[in-house]
């Protein structure tokens, strides 16, 4: 067998003197050389982490500006939507009135016809009184409603005068020529009538008379 000896370490030299034999110049110590770069790498670390925070603030102020804008941005396109789905309710709404206003308009003759028939005593029984009630039901339900009856006061926006009697300043309906009738908010069609004095202005005119006649009396 062979003998195989021991790998040996590596000898390193170090040359500890002061003075270089070649250049007679004196050496600087190794340690004071890496005191010296301490402070420098220190000083460029604390340089990048200064920079690293103003990177960051600048960062954060540009994120958060971006954020406000979004935001600002999201609730006005939210507020618009919600004008948006309240302005087509409304619309669609007012179109749904228009067309059943539309639809009651054209039943108005036949009602004028049932009152006719009613006014002669044809719908006192039978069939058709039957049919007469149920329609008026049925409109009544949707929003019709009738007006223009003996007695109401005057009111010039609903009812239409053909004829008036007497010159008092209570002006009532003495007479119905023709129903009126509204849609919700909406006249359909104006209420013919006769105007009459109110009550307040007849109930004066015994007082005259009676004036004048007990002055008749008294020259006697």
């Amino acid at each position: 067998m062979t003998n195989q000896s021991p790998e040996q370490e590596p000898v390193t030299i170090v040359d500890n003197r002061k003075v270089d034999p070649e250049t007679g110049e004196v050496r600087e110590p190794a340690a004071a050389d890496g005191a010296a770069a301490a402070p420098a790498d220190s000083a460029g670390a604390n340089q990048d982490s200064t920079l690293s925070d103003n990177g960051s603030d600048i960062l954060a102020d540009t994120i958060s500006g971006e954020l406000a804008e979004r935001t600002a941005d999201l609730q006005r396109l939210t507020a618009e939507y919600a004008n948006y789905r309240r302005r087509v309710e409304r619309d669609r709404k007012a179109a749904v009135e228009t067309a059943k206003a539309a639809v009651v308009t054209e039943l108005l003759g036949v009602l004028d016809d049932l009152d006719r028939a009613r006014a002669h005593g044809d719908l006192e029984a039978g069939p058709l009184k039957s049919v007469a009630d149920k329609l008026a039901d049925a409109l009544r339900k949707q929003g019709l409603e009738e007006f223009g009856l003996e007695g109401e006061s005057f009111d010039p926006t609903l009812h239409e005068a053909v004829q008036h009697e007497g010159d008092g300043h209570n002006p009532v309906i003495g007479v119905v020529m023709r129903k009126g009738y509204r849609f919700g908010d909406r006249v359909l069609r104006h209420a013919l009538v006769g105007v009459t004095d109110g009550v307040a202005d007849l109930a004066a005119t015994p007082d005259v008379t009676n004036a004048g006649t007990d002055a008749g009396a008294g020259e006697q």
